[in-house]
């Protein structure tokens, strides 16, 4: 009897935890998605992308980390200035008045390629703002490039065709034989 009451107390508990999820899940996060924007969502090795976040994001004034994210990111520079260490934090800047920050310039490396993640990260803005940049190869702007070999043709397939019909061929023989026997045991019984 009592084995039945802690498994439905377990039972109950597992249903409780599990009815909690959903809010978890639908939990706001703060800063609020899009409060980092860039000037281009694409950007070619060597170029640059202007950076900004939206006001009241952090407290004016405030000390604000700007970092990037991505292959070959050392490379990168805040604006134009050189850093001496090369290193994913392009540079601490302070917050405007309005809690903000305004719009900077990052140079993204000479061999930069696929996806960066620009992050503006201080004390009060919890996880951070972000935004999303990709750097194309040089010279492949809207039509300009080729697309990558995905799929099969026919020639790949081939041996699956092949592999497929031997395997058809055995399983027909195996029943031809089957049927065979079965008859001639058949005609021997009768």
């Amino acid at each position: 009897m009592k084995r039945h009451i802690f498994r439905a107390a377990a039972v109950a508990l597992l249903a409780a935890a599990l009815t909690t999820l959903p809010l978890a899940a639908n939990a706001s996060t703060y800063p609020p998605a899009g409060s980092g924007t860039v000037s281009s969502s694409t950007v070619v090795p060597g170029g640059t992308v202007t950076f900004s976040v939206a006001n009241d994001i952090f407290e004016p004034g405030e000390p604000v980390t700007v970092t990037l994210t991505g292959e070959n990111a050392s490379g990168a520079s805040l604006a134009f200035v050189k850093f001496a260490v090369q290193t994913k934090t392009l540079g601490v800047l302070e917050a405007n008045a309005q809690g903000g920050l305004d719009p900077i310039s990052i140079r993204f490396p000479a061999d930069a390629s696929g996806p960066y993640t620009i992050t503006a990260i201080s004390p009060s803005a919890g996880g951070g703002v972000s935004a999303t940049v990709t750097a194309a190869a040089a010279g492949s702007g809207a039509g300009g490039g080729v697309l990558p070999a995905t799929g099969s043709d026919s020639a790949s397939l081939l041996g699956v065709w092949i592999g497929g019909g031997a395997l058809v061929l055995a399983g027909g023989a195996l029943a031809v034989v089957a049927a065979v026997r079965r008859n001639s045991r058949a005609r021997v019984t009768a």
